[in-house]
């Protein structure tokens, strides 16, 4: 996959009419029942941070060669409910982005976006009830956005709706561009 080495536009093409997007990257394709929803899997519920460590070196390594993602100013990940947070210890998609951020020598920042509606995993819903979140996410400490183009962090993109949603928090909030990097698209 890895549209920021093979130029797809793939991912970017997600989002089209939906949310303007700078950049969008990859670095995995995700099949059902393979590798990569194992490994999203472990990731997500079995306690395995190290996976999304690994990802992020990987890929941040990768970006910090590629000239499309030197303009970005700062990373931010998906946030995850606190409740989700809690239960499970840790969002899944933070040591991806911290990663990511040392690689590319930007500020990782994580009180910017939050999650501020408790839902069930996305995994489970149908295409069209992913949309119409955008209650779910809110912004604070704008001050630290304004102008800034933000490299915007997860570890799947199916329909696009959490990025979208996220996207245009951060737009609305005064962000000036947004680029996408997840370690998979289904």
């Amino acid at each position: 996959m890895a549209h920021h080495k093979t130029g797809s536009t793939a991912m970017k093409d997600v989002f089209f009419g939906r949310v303007a997007v700078e950049n969008a990257t990859a670095l995995l394709k995700f099949h059902k029942k393979g590798l990569t929803q194992q490994l999203l899997h472990n990731l997500k519920y079995r306690g395995r941070e190290q996976i999304g460590v690994y990802f992020g070196k990987w890929l941040g390594t990768e970006l910090a060669e590629t000239k499309l993602y030197q303009n970005v100013s700062c990373i931010i990940p998906v946030p995850i409910h606190k409740l989700k947070k809690r239960k499970r210890g840790y969002n899944q998609v933070t040591g991806f982005a911290r990663e990511i951020a040392e690689a590319l020598e930007k500020p990782f920042i994580e009180d910017v976006l939050l999650k501020t509606n408790k839902t069930t995993s996305q995994v489970f819903k149908q295409r069209l009830t992913r949309f119409g979140n955008e209650e779910l996410f809110s912004v604070t400490n704008q001050q630290k956005i304004m102008g800034k183009h933000i490299l915007l962090v997860d570890d799947i993109v199916t329909t696009g709706a959490t990025l979208e949603n996220c996207s245009n928090k951060l737009l609305a909030a005064g962000a000036s561009k947004i680029s996408l990097a997840t370690i998979a698209m289904a």
